[in-house]
């Protein structure tokens, strides 16, 4: 399966750097997202994952490294969680690591919130921002 790859860039909007390995399972969102059409770049994402467990159905380590995030990206993340859950449901391999700026309370917050709402387990691990 070919791997999902996209450029984090900075500008007016904040897009975040993705890769998603369709190899071996590893997917990682970082950087910042505040988007102009969060739905059309995060439904990429979603429609990536359920053509991995779909056709490769092998365990998925999904790493969410957000420094920063909207509203309507919050909502596409826990989207993701939903598939994920669904997926770790239906005797999938799924592991949730979340990183969160050792300085950002409410990134953590989010992420016990995620778990909350889905149900599913997500590790936390503060880190130090590059400038």
């Amino acid at each position: 399966m070919e791997n999902l790859e996209i450029s984090g860039k900075s500008d007016v909007y904040f897009i975040p750097e993705v890769m998603l390995n369709g190899s071996n399972g590893v997917c990682e969102i970082s950087g910042e997202s505040y988007l102009e059409d969060t739905d059309e770049f995060y439904n990429q994402i979603i429609n990536w994952l359920n053509k991995y467990i779909n056709e490769v159905k092998k365990g998925i380590t999904f790493n969410f490294k957000l420094t920063y995030f909207n509203t309507s990206s919050s909502r596409s993340i826990l989207n993701i969680l939903r598939v994920l859950k669904k997926y770790e449901d239906e005797s999938g391999q799924v592991v949730v690591n979340w990183y969160y700026p050792e300085d950002d309370d409410s990134i953590a917050e989010e992420a016990e919130d995620y778990m909350k709402d889905t149900g599913l387990k997500i590790n936390m691990f503060s880190f130090e921002p590059e400038n």
